[in-house]
């Protein structure tokens, strides 16, 4: 095989499900190609048949599933034509994956190292001294403590960024030529997500391998790929270098992602994000000719619907291709013809106010047994803050923080161990949902993060809306009920029609409207959003978020909006609370929180975060080891076992004293031990380069 032989090729690959009522065509007419050495991020959003070609590639499409046309190559062998011996051979050690969900890839029942060394005593039948040798080895190549304890534990005994370094161990350990790599970060925090990218790139170098890396998120695929290719409803739009795609897409669709992401410079208010219009067709109800056709700005009726629409060069490179009748003619750069701008809604008195407050869990030291010693989790320690009418206060941190230990008690679903919430002017903390008025539990309410859990999937959406307005006490009769729940879909823009649908029937994006109707039932003053735009493809993203801020620029709702994405929360938030380990260690205005001087984890966390713009330079900020456990917290600072700032402290400080909360500005405070000539001499993260 020369160097000029790509490692995988597949040309106008089908590939078909088939039920009992129809075929269902879920990949048809994709090309790809990628070369020795070569990173190729395949985008889209879900049901776009993104993970289809990865499962095709490994052959792996279930009984109904069949490639119906075109051709897979591996290192010029069709895999097509593989017996099953030829492609067990050849899964696992030629060509590896790594799925969204490390637990899906692990045994719980079984050591890690014996998991590990299985790979090289089945595909290369090393013996088991020699196999442990190279467990020990690649345990070490991705970065794990210890990897002799590693080793010895169970997978339950790691941590979710723990167990995805396990997965990619696996995957490398017969060094492929191939790695395939299904959204292996959506489940991680951003600073695990960034420590795990980083660790990809270095190894896919060290080893030589090649890669097809599968997600929604731009910004990832930019900081790990060397060429993109854009999916829609099953076929590639737009395929190129990244910086092609990036800086000169040539497919509306592939403008119409960009338009609805939080890039730098977006502004809720002077520049807002433009969600896609309408909804992703289901496989069985694509339109005539051009699959986005009917969501598209440029759509021309006999010409984008006559039929089936081929990929073209792209003047420049004939690498770069779109699916589109009408590129060459397209202003690419002509600004949206509809800019809106929005008046930013006035900020009002203060309806939140905390101070001091605590929650601690007692828990048994042998939690398997409930037996010895029994231990405090410090979920919450000394939170203060104020929120006011009208205002988007964005809560962040990485996962075990406490965001959502103070969300529930917030909620009264916890009370608090220590210290005050006060909601309208009365203390709430000690009184659980149970014992609070209705007007108390009307004007707190909670959008969460995943729609399809949060919806009785036996009761219409009418209903479940309606059944809301009942518990409030809204409504005279069951007649005025009917037409304020009618009301609510209008203000979450959902068609009257929906009433009599069962959640089944609805979208991601358009259960978590129903979600945030039912929270608007009664009239919420609080709306707490935990993640609520995570679960959802970027171009839903878009139009959710749109919709909570002009529900809230209508009904003057403050906004508690927990996050980890720090994109979102830069556009969307008027303040930022950024917490770790229980503590609030930054807060102030989203300028003050997004310019120097850091906190030293905020400035972690902005350069963790990928920013889908080729123009963005940023800081590079790995954070070593993992967050230490709210049930054995560190002395002193609480971020001082992963910060890098500590030797410019005196020794001994940041390991001894918990640092108080100092004021850098109006409004602005960090809790550091960092002396404010030291704070001074910090550098913007990110910053935009002269276009």
């Amino acid at each position: 095989m020369t160097d000029q032989t790509p490692i995988l090729e597949i040309e106008n690959l089908s590939i078909s499900f088939f039920t009992r009522l129809r075929e269902i065509p879920a990949v048809m007419d994709f090309s790809a190609r990628i070369m020795p050495g070569e990173a190729l991020g395949l985008v889209g959003e879900s049901g776009c048949g993104k993970s289809t070609v990865a499962l095709g590639v490994m052959q792996d499409l279930g009984v109904n599933g069949r490639i119906t046309g075109g051709s897979i190559r591996f290192k010029g062998r069709d895999l097509t034509a593989m017996s099953a011996a030829e492609l067990r051979d050849i899964r696992g050690r030629e060509i590896a994956m790594i799925y969204q969900e490390p637990m899906a890839s692990l045994n719980p029942a079984m050591k890690i190292g014996k998991q590990l060394m299985e790979v090289p005593m089945i595909h290369e039948g090393l013996g088991e001294k020699q196999a442990w040798a190279r467990a020990l080895e690649t345990v070490t190549d991705v970065k794990l403590p210890d990897p002799e304890r590693i080793l010895k534990s169970y997978p339950h005994q790691l941590s979710g960024g723990q167990q995805q370094r396990i997965v990619i161990a696996m995957a490398l350990m017969s060094k492929p030529a191939l790695l395939i790599l299904d959204e292996p970060t959506t489940a991680l925090d951003v600073t695990v997500e960034a420590a795990v990218v980083d660790l990809v790139k270095e190894l896919g170098q060290k080893y030589g391998t090649s890669m097809l890396f599968i997600s929604h998120n731009l910004g990832l695929i930019l900081e790990t790929c060397d060429r993109i290719n854009v999916m829609y409803s099953g076929e590639a739009v737009e395929t190129g270098s990244i910086r092609e795609v990036f800086d000169q897409m040539r497919h509306p669709y592939t403008q119409a992602l960009f338009r609805s992401i939080p890039l730098p410079g977006a502004d809720k208010n002077a520049r807002p994000l433009v969600a896609i219009p309408g909804n992703f067709p289901l496989p069985h109800e694509r339109p005539p000719g051009c699959n986005f056709g009917p969501r598209c700005d440029y759509f021309q009726a006999g010409l984008c619907d006559a039929g089936p629409i081929p990929m073209a060069p792209v003047a420049g490179d004939a690498r770069h291709m779109s699916r589109c009748l009408r590129f060459a003619e397209i202003d690419w750069d002509a600004p949206l013809a509809d800019e809106i701008t929005r008046q930013k809604a006035p900020v009002g008195d203060v309806v939140l106010r905390t101070q001091g407050l605590r929650k601690y869990y007692e828990v048994a030291a042998n939690a398997l047994f409930g037996g010895g010693n029994r231990k405090v989790v410090k979920a919450n320690e000394s939170l203060s803050f104020e929120a006011r009418e009208s205002e988007t206060l964005a809560i962040v941190g990485e996962s075990g923080c406490g965001k959502s230990t103070f969300a529930k008690v917030l909620m009264g679903l916890e009370t608090a161990t220590d210290g005050r919430i006060e909601l309208l002017g009365k203390d709430i903390q000690d009184i659980p949902i149970e014992k609070r008025d209705t007007a108390t539990v009307s004007s707190v309410q909670m959008v969460f993060q995943n729609p399809f859990d949060t919806l009785n999937p036996s009761m219409t959406v009418g209903r479940q809306i309606i059944r809301a307005l009942e518990v409030f006490g809204i409504g005279a009769d069951d007649r005025a009920r009917r037409e304020r729940m009618l009301d609510l879909l209008d203000l979450v823009k959902l068609p009257r029609a929906f009433a009599g649908r069962m959640p089944r029937q609805l979208s991601g994006g358009q259960k978590q409207r129903v979600g945030i109707a039912r929270a608007f039932a009664g009239g919420a003053r609080i709306v707490v959003a935990d993640e609520p735009v995570s679960a959802l493809d970027v171009s839903v993203q878009a139009a959710v978020t749109d919709l909570l801020m002009e529900i809230q620029r209508n009904e003057k709702t403050t906004l508690l909006f927990i996050s980890h994405d720090l994109s979102i929360v830069r556009y969307l938030s008027d303040r930022v609370l950024v917490m770790y380990l229980g503590h609030v260690v930054e807060l102030g205005d989203t300028d003050q929180v997004f310019s120097p001087p850091y906190h030293p984890y905020t400035e972690a966390l902005l350069s963790a975060v990928p920013i889908a713009d080729t123009s963005v330079q940023k800081k590079h900020i790995v954070l070593e080891g993992d967050i230490p456990s709210a049930m054995n917290p560190p002395p002193g600072c609480p971020f001082q076992t992963r910060c890098n700032w500590k030797g410019q402290v005196p020794a001994g400080l940041c390991e001894r004293d918990v640092p108080p909360m100092r004021a850098m500005a109006e409004g602005h405070e960090i809790k550091c031990h960092l002396d404010e000539e030291t704070l001074a001499t910090m550098e913007p993260v990110i910053k935009v380069a002269a276009q």
